[in-house]
């Protein structure tokens, strides 16, 4: 069945402002059955956790109900989901609790490609434990993470490999599985970002070999929260810093503090809402998902391939990478304008893009593009169309052209 965009768009009530939303990469709209979950969540009575009353009972299952949604999502088990205020919190909690069993002359490899949020937690990790970093580099002209340099990283000493499984800065798809092979024949664990690459197609854990991967459902449609998960055995062996009273389950273990668990209705809708984005597909939630994924996926591809074309053919845009398999996501800049005056040029004629670094701070860094401004990214949701592409490229023609007066 063809991708219904016109349904698809009519379930996301902001897009009716009419702003052009291309950046999906900082965070999609919300979807119309996540808003009423939530309302509807706010609305009733809601005590918190107990199988003493009600409202205590009704927090129970939207905790369930988040835990199993999230991994029909990325084919994980309920059990081993850890749901948390966003990616960085969980990677945080994670990198400290590993942390704590590293000791002087084990090693952690992290790449240049990754979010800050996938690179920090563990650097400062190994720094506290005395622990060595070794970071994978990508290619500077094509944005790749080539795999084989990870067999010269990777030791036996090696504890933990930090690698993302899509670039937020370009899109970079890596070979995760083959990296965490490697990983895995020394006995080291792997740590998947999956933040940018989940929202753009299906997503299987055990398929990518990551011991632990985390995603935020607000880059998929969902409230601004976020979910770490693992196998519940791999989970058990771990002992966080916690609160004494506080319950020693797993995964309950990890989640200091009461959940928002009005946020916890939406990410169950988030992720039914995606189980629906292909309404020819059969089969139970996780069957569906995948169906709606693939399905927004071929077209998120044609309306970046529109994207990409545009960009590269003019002169006045420099693209940053080139890398053959990519998320819908590019960076790049305009001549004579910087990218936070590109940006808000663009915002100005309703056009909604990110400037900067965007966290990818290593991958800028190296570029020798951060102390002068990043870039501007665009990156596609399968809400965006041909149409708003073909705006945007207008406007950057516009924009050019003042850039070439100015720097004349």
């Amino acid at each position: 069945m063809p991708f219904d965009l016109a349904r698809i768009r009519a379930a996301y009530p902001a897009l009716a402002e009419g702003y052009v939303h291309l950046d999906g990469a900082g965070g999609t709209q919300t979807a119309a059955p996540v808003v009423d979950a939530v309302t509807a969540a706010m609305r009733a009575a809601v005590g918190n956790r107990s199988a003493a009353f009600v409202p205590g009972r009704r927090s129970l299952e939207m905790v369930t109900a988040a835990r199993s949604a999230v991994a029909d999502l990325l084919g994980a088990r309920p059990e081993g989901v850890v749901l948390g205020p966003s990616a960085t919190a969980l990677t945080y909690t994670l990198a400290r609790t590993l942390g704590a069993g590293w000791r002087p002359g084990d090693e952690v490899v992290v790449s240049r490609l990754d979010h800050d949020a996938n690179v920090r937690p563990w650097v400062q990790a190994a720094e506290a434990a005395g622990a060595t970093v070794r970071w994978a580099e990508f290619d500077r002209a094509t944005g790749e993470l080539p795999t084989d340099q990870y067999a010269d990283l990777i030791g036996e000493r090696t504890r933990l490999v930090a690698v993302t499984a899509g670039s937020n800065a370009i899109g970079t798809v890596p070979d995760v599985p083959a990296i965490a092979k490697v990983a895995h024949a020394v006995g080291a664990l792997v740590c998947v970002d999956g933040v940018h690459s989940v929202p753009h197609g299906p997503t299987d854990v055990a398929a990518l070999g990551a011991d632990f991967l985390v995603t935020s459902a607000y880059k998929w449609s969902g409230p601004h929260l976020a979910a770490m998960v693992a196998d519940p055995a791999g989970w058990e062996t771990l002992r966080p810093a916690k609160l004494r009273p506080s319950s020693d389950a797993v995964p309950d273990r990890f989640e200091a503090g009461t959940p928002s668990f009005p946020l916890l209705a939406g990410v169950a809708a988030a992720v039914d809402h995606l189980a629906g984005l292909d309404p020819a597909a059969t089969g139970d939630r996780r069957e569906r998902v995948r169906a709606g994924l693939a399905a927004a996926q071929m077209h998120e591809e044609q309306v970046f391939d529109r994207l990409l074309a545009g960009l590269t053919a003019r002169p006045a845009i420099t693209v940053y990478g080139s890398p053959a398999r990519r998320c819908p996501t590019v960076s790049f800049r305009v001549a004579g304008l910087t990218p936070a005056d590109t940006a808000a040029a663009l915002g100005e004629r309703g056009l909604c893009l990110s400037y900067g670094d965007y966290y990818a701070y290593e991958y800028f860094q190296a570029m020798g593009l951060r102390d002068s401004g990043g870039a501007v990214r665009a990156s596609v949701y399968h809400y965006n169309t041909v149409d708003e592409v073909d705006r945007l490229l207008a406007e950057l023609d516009r924009l050019a052209e003042c850039g070439g007066r100015m720097a004349g």
